[in-house]
């Protein structure tokens, strides 16, 4: 017993280490922004000219139940404001087709918005929104509300969002007597507690569920718009969010619910146009339609791709503004629309949303904002082209647009102090300020603006002196947000080299216990260690440092599967070369390039396409065939069946052949077959091919998932269970003992991961198991006899890096990567219909990081055992639990390896244009990935020792 936690405790030493590593890396490397507790009030007194205290001008559209009163910042132009909000809304599915190249099923779905934007331009447009990644929707809601830049480490709050306590939209609007009705995504619940008047909240995380949010919205949406209990009207829905995570944008669903969205929209601008008229309840109403965030075809967002960032802001006036408005509108992006009539869109900042519905609604800027008062939505808002506006009316010769600008200049004004005042407070309060060089610079352009203030609302008007004044606020405003963007982020280089300082002395301790068990092999058992062939040792070293250092670069990191791929099949022929050279030769060796091709195209089709729950394989592909392609169906259908059914048989066989764990054997077979055929049940419950009662549908779509994973963590309990009395009755040889207790393991966990994969996990379980009995077999060819001349077990650190690579590149040929996207969110529902925090997290976890770390690890006895199963050496029997602790050991050294080198190219990536959307969610990929890996060879050591 004291040997055997001798070799184990350098397991827990390495993971402590690691622990230690990463808290303090990432302590200094994701920290959020400091979120500061001061909001503003509409009793703040800024430089700038403030609205009329009078109102004795007339004022036909003075809105109803208002305090014109009260002094505040801005004067409000609008009364009521419908905000819709169309989760992952992509910009072409709202601007034109005639807008892009290539027209696609999905565009021109949106016509009503199309047609309001064509045929009335002066109180309606289209906008290209550009949001800041990370596009999770978290991230997006929290920007929109705030005005603020989103912080990364906020991703891990997507699935459980924290009230927002920094100053925000919603509070403002509530503190300022504006009434808010909520209805549809339940995030804005968590996110603002006891804000809303009225809320109808919504589930939001069943990407499989694309009605339920959705038909909640329409059923109170159309009541509400005839009620004048509410001021601010917020509707979320989700549908196309969800169609896209399950089924992709070129998809069916996904057009039948932008369809479904053209009519809901139609009705809504139906019933807001009918009450339109003077003394109507919607006579100075805004409507605005927008998306939170883009989304790439395959359904992903949370990065920072064009796709992603990119979505659809739609703004209409119901109070139409003058013809002068024109003057202000963007007509660069002109082009033809489908009816033969000119279009014109334009392009905004999302960051600037905040500002820009503060200053339409009246109410003070929230505090932390550092976005700019849009000029085009607020001129199309016919409420902000009223006259008296400003203090400084004595102007006698100014036309109705240098009014406007007057008056926008007055609103930059407020704008620009209000962001001055918070970087002014935010440099002083935060932990680490902004450069002050930088400070510097923004004290002298908004100097420079304020100083010109006073000329360009002189007596005199002048267009042209106006427009200065603008744009010295707009590059004012504009070098703050460039600021924020490129040096927000507060790294603590301090603390981020104290977690790379441990990282590296872990791996020194990794070499030198491998070392250490190296000469215990070779002095005590006189047997080869893993150092005895140089070449190889060096090239699976090589290897590994290649694959890290491609970290560097951000391209290869997007193609992070291809290059695992090539590197895999440099092992094969490195293999190939060996086996001729000694003269060994194996079909094993092309075999495993063979696959190696196989892999390689599978990663190919996983990296264009995110497979989700089990239409993971094919349902990208079904949804393209018609009736026409019956037979291809019925394939499609019935070869993942046939896959697991071979999987099945090649399982009987081994366990039946077992000579170890005689009585359990049986009940293995019982547990994994029945899985397998409650998986099959699964798959043909949600086929569309067959005919099934309802009740047997409901039954194999959630509750067979349940049983298999039931059964699989009763397996995972009985194989522990098992081993230990195995362990303690010596039934058989050490080596047989533990190639089976490994294929128990394996027999464990597999329904879950099978079941988690979809229809692509038998063919992926079966292409793993020939490559890495290819691994196994190839090593025949480099097995060193011991110096006393007897067979021993011998370490081959190319099966070692073969064996991470293979785990790698089925993470990629799965539909995984490394970034928030790259999540298949939908794998977690299988088998659920409702959300749970914990048990979709751990099915989420499972599905990551199956094929990637846990049947790697679990299975790493093969390499040693396999090949030896029935040997009757002493000499092997004695070196066996020394080869393991070598081979858990160099496996660990490679993913420390690999980790330590995203760390260090993220510290010199830190200030790189992808370092959110690229390079942090590579390190928090690969720290998980490095901890889960420690946590199993720590549970692998306690079960196989």
């Amino acid at each position: 017993m004291a040997e055997k936690w001798r070799m184990i405790r350098p397991f827990f030493l390495i993971l402590a280490l690691h622990c230690l590593a990463i808290f303090l890396y990432t302590r200094g490397f994701l920290l959020t922004r400091t979120e500061l507790s001061s909001f503003s009030h509409c009793s703040d007194a800024s430089p700038c000219s403030h609205p009329l205290n009078s109102t004795s001008h007339s004022d036909p559209f003075r809105g109803r139940d208002r305090d014109h009163d009260q002094r505040c910042w801005t004067r409000p132009a609008v009364d009521r404001v419908v905000i819709i909000v169309l989760d992952a809304l992509r910009y072409d599915f709202l601007s034109p087709s005639t807008f892009f190249e290539e027209k696609k099923p999905w565009m021109d779905k949106l016509t009503v918005l199309q047609r309001l934007a064509a045929k009335e331009p002066l109180s309606a447009r289209i906008f290209k929104a550009i949001a800041d990644p990370p596009t999770t929707s978290l991230q997006r809601l929290k920007g929109l509300t705030t005005g603020g830049l989103p912080t990364f480490i906020d991703v891990g709050n997507s699935f459980g969002a924290p009230a927002i306590v920094e100053d925000n939209l919603i509070h403002q609007m509530v503190q300022n007597g504006k009434r808010v009705l909520m209805m549809g995504d339940d995030t804005w619940l968590q996110l603002f507690p006891n804000h809303f008047k009225t809320a109808y909240p919504y589930p939001s995380f069943n990407v499989k569920d694309l009605d339920t949010v959705d038909n909640g919205v329409i059923k109170h949406l159309f009541p509400s718009l005839y009620q004048d209990d509410w001021d601010v009207l917020i509707a979320h829905f989700l549908g196309v969010d969800h169609a896209g995570h399950i089924f992709g944008v070129d998809s069916m669903p996904m057009v039948q619910k932008l369809e479904q969205y053209n009519s809901v929209l139609e009705k809504v601008v139906e019933v807001l146009k009918d009450q339109s008229g003077r003394g109507g309840l919607h006579e100075n109403t805004l409507l605005i339609v927008m998306g939170d965030h883009g989304q790439t075809l395959n359904g992903d967002h949370g990065g920072g791709t064009a796709e992603e960032v990119e979505t659809s802001f739609f703004v209409m006036s119901l109070r139409s503004p003058p013809p002068y408005v024109s003057s202000i509108l963007d007509h660069s992006t002109c082009k033809l629309y489908l009816e033969g009539e000119m279009m014109c869109t334009s392009s905004m900042q999302q960051l600037d949303f905040a500002a820009t519905l503060a200053a339409l609604l009246g109410i003070p800027f929230p505090y932390g904002s550092i976005g700019r008062v849009n000029p085009e939505i607020y001129a199309l808002s016919g409420g902000t082209w009223d006259g008296q506006w400003t203090e400084m009316r004595n102007q006698e010769h100014c036309s109705d647009l240098e009014e406007w600008m007057q008056n926008y200049i007055n609103v930059l004004c407020i704008n620009s102090w209000q962001v001055k005042r918070y970087i002014d407070m935010y440099s002083s309060a935060a932990v680490i300020g902004l450069p002050s060089e930088d400070l510097h610079h923004l004290g002298e352009l908004y100097t420079q603006a304020q100083a010109n203030l006073s000329n360009s609302t002189s007596s005199t008007c002048s267009a042209l002196t106006l427009q200065r004044q603008i744009d010295a606020y707009f590059d004012y405003l504009g070098s703050v947000a460039k600021l924020a963007r490129s040096a927000w982020t507060e790294f603590n280089l301090i603390l981020m080299g104290a977690g790379l300082f441990v990282m590296i002395l872990s791996i020194f301790i990794q070499l030198f216990t491998i070392l250490r068990v190296n000469n215990l092999l070779e002095l005590h058992y006189l047997v080869p260690g893993i150092t005895s062939n140089p070449f190889r040792l060096v090239s699976a070293l090589a290897l590994v440092v290649i694959r890290a250092a491609s970290f560097l670069s951000n391209s290869y990191i997007l193609e992070e599967g291809s290059v695992a791929s090539f590197l895999l099949g440099t092992t094969g022929i490195l293999n190939l070369w060996s086996s001729i050279r000694t003269q060994k030769f194996t079909i094993e060796e092309p075999a495993f390039l063979f696959l190696n091709i196989f892999v390689r195209f599978g990663i190919m089709i996983g990296q264009s396409k995110k497979g989700v729950g089990s239409t993971s394989l094919n349902a990208h592909f079904l949804s393209s065939l018609d009736e026409g392609y019956t037979v291809w169906l019925i394939l499609l259908e019935i070869l993942p069946i046939l896959v697991l059914s071979l999987l099945a048989f090649l399982l009987f066989r081994w366990i039946s052949n077992s000579s170890s764990w005689r009585g359990f054997k049986y009940f293995y077979l019982v547990g994994v077959v029945g899985t397998y055929m409650l998986i099959v049940f699964h798959w043909i419950s949600e086929s569309n091919l067959l005919a099934i009662p309802l009740m047997l549908q409901d039954m194999g779509k959630n509750f067979a998932p349940r049983i298999v994973y039931a059964i699989g963590f009763g397996l995972l309990v009985a194989t522990m269970l098992c081993q230990n009395v195995n362990q303690k009755g010596r039934a058989s040889s050490p080596i047989e003992q533990i190639t089976a207790a490994t294929v128990a393991m394996l027999c464990a966990w597999s329904p879950t991961i099978l079941i988690l994969l979809g229809r692509q996990g038998p063919l992926v379980a079966l292409v793993y198991l020939l490559g890495a009995w290819c691994i196994i077999k190839s090593q025949r060819g480099v097995q060193m006899e011991a110096k006393n001349g007897k067979e021993a077990l011998v370490n081959d650190p190319i099966s070692i890096a073969q064996w991470s690579l293979l785990g790698v590149c089925f993470f990629f040929y799965t539909g995984h990567w490394c970034t928030f996207d790259g999540l298949r969110y939908g794998a977690a529902f299988i088998g659920f219909d409702e959300f749970n925090i914990v048990r979709q997290g751990l099915l989420l976890a499972i599905d990551t990081f199956g094929v990637l770390h846990i049947i790697p690890i679990l299975s790493l006895p093969l390499i040693v055992t396999l090949n030896h199963c029935y040997s009757k050496h002493s000499q092997v029997k004695a070196n066996l639990f020394l080869v393991l602790t070598q081979v858990f050991m160099s496996y660990g050294l490679i993913t420390a390896l690999t980790t330590t080198f995203t760390i260090i190219c993220v510290t010199i990536q830190r200030r790189h244009l992808m370092v959110w959307g690229l390079f942090a969610p590579k390190y928090v990929f690969d720290v998980l990935g490095l901890l889960l890996t420690d946590v199993f060879i720590c549970f692998a050591s306690l079960y196989y020792y």
